[in-house]
């Protein structure tokens, strides 16, 4: 025998099987199924209170967390399927009252509530986080008033997102045919509450802003209720997308005392469902009566210009140059020939006029002509050198060339002597130089 083999054999000596176990000792599985059956059965219907904790979104769209209170914690889930039918979808920290299931998952040894229903805890939960979201967009100024568009006056085509099913769907098409039938309506259909709903809400406005032909406004309705019905459209992610689209948005969500930051966001907010269909569009009757009333403009200022061009008409037959138009031609020939002869004599006049003044001129000129002081005897000397003039006997000194200018002809002479004379009354005396 081995070493091990003897060392299990004295161990196995050394202690005794006890002789009273019960026959009927039950196993961990068997035990697991009775507490499984037990708790199942029991707890198939319960409603829990508590805190939420530890919340994590798995990537297949199930939800894991826990209810706490003061002395206890329990484990929950919110399976996929269940999230669209939830009235709220939990967050970290909310108070909550939620209804399902205990099931016992026997390869743990756990327990859990499967949820069914959930439902926040009274309304300060949500008024707190209701308060801080319009804070914070508030101050990032989502709600201005700048931002504000206005709805177009007359839309063809209408995009309404709201639930196919509800009664806001109808109130809204029951008041736009009757009003304005002649507009095209495009249905984006989605769920308007419960978890999930804020997401699908703001994946139908991406779409309807997509849409061609694109559409003039688009509505977000539905009908009223609790804050915790109309949760969707206080979630952020609804909000910012109303904030992002191009399009006019009006919003017409609950009744008049519901009031929601889709409805602060919107361009323009309707305070029904019916509300919104009225602001979009203009009543029918409205629009005709405004029709004829410009058709009755439109005559009445069509009447006023023919009786007004009629009159001209009149007034210019009944002129003197419609009524005989021979002798009015005779009248404007006459002027004219009468102007043509005046024109004629002043012409005359003027040419005379010229004439004489450059016959004095041209005498004028004649007189002052130098040539024809010449020919009287006289003459001009210059210096040969410098071609200046020479008019005192300073400018010739002895030895000087200079050139004397007849009427006709030059004389280039050299001068041997120059003298200052000084006329007087008895004679005259002569300097030499």
């Amino acid at each position: 025998m081995s070493q091990i083999g003897m060392i299990c054999g004295m161990k196995r000596g050394t202690k005794k099987q006890p002789t009273d176990l019960p026959e009927d000792a039950l196993s961990v599985s068997q035990v697991t199924a009775r507490v499984k059956d037990h708790l199942e059965s029991r707890f198939n219907d319960v409603w829990v209170t508590g805190e939420v904790t530890n919340l994590v979104t798995a990537g297949s769209g199930h939800i894991y967390l826990g209810l706490k209170d003061e002395a206890a914690l329990l484990r929950s889930v919110i399976w996929r399927g269940t999230r669209g039918s939830l009235a709220i979808e939990p967050t970290d920290g909310m108070e909550v009252v939620c209804h399902g299931r205990i099931e016992v998952y026997p390869p743990r040894g756990s327990y859990q509530l499967t949820i069914d229903r959930c439902h926040a805890l009274g309304m300060g939960t949500l008024e707190a986080k209701l308060r801080e979201l319009h804070a914070r967009l508030e101050e990032e100024g989502l709600f201005s008033a700048t931002r504000k568009r206005s709805l177009p006056k007359y839309p063809r085509r209408i995009g309404l997102i709201t639930s196919a099913s509800g009664a806001a769907v109808s109130d809204f098409l029951t008041t736009l045919v009757n009003r304005w039938p002649i507009a095209d309506v495009v249905l984006f259909p989605s769920r308007v509450q419960g978890a999930g709903a804020a997401e699908e809400l703001a994946s139908e406005l991406v779409k309807a802003e997509k849409i061609n032909p694109s559409l003039d406004v688009i509505a977000i309705v539905r009908g009223g209720g609790s804050l915790e019905d109309l949760w969707s459209f206080n979630e952020e992610i609804l909000v910012r997308a109303v904030a992002a689209t191009t399009i006019p948005v009006i919003s017409g969500i609950g009744h008049e005392i519901d009031l929601s930051l889709v409805d602060l966001v919107a361009d323009v907010r309707g305070l029904t469902p019916t509300d919104a269909a009225v602001h979009i569009a203009v009543e029918r009757q409205q629009v005709l009566d405004r029709l004829r009333l410009s058709g009755k403009r439109m005559n009445q200022e069509l009447v006023q210009r023919v009786t007004f061009t009629r009159q001209n008409l009149n007034r210019l037959a009944a002129a003197q140059p419609l009524t005989s138009p021979y002798r009015e031609i005779h009248v404007k020939r006459r002027l004219l020939t009468e102007k043509a002869l005046r024109l004629q004599q002043e012409g005359f006049q003027k040419t005379q006029q010229a004439q004489d003044q450059l016959t004095t001129a041209a005498a004028l000129l004649e007189a002052n002509n130098p040539l024809g002081v010449l020919s009287r005897g006289y003459s001009v000397t210059t210096n040969a050198t410098t071609k200046e003039p020479i008019s005192s006997w300073h400018q010739a000194p002895p030895g000087t060339t200079i050139i004397t200018r007849l009427a006709e002809g030059e004389l280039y002479s050299q001068v041997e002597r120059s003298v200052e004379s000084r006329h007087h009354d008895t004679g005259e005396n002569l300097e030499d130089t």
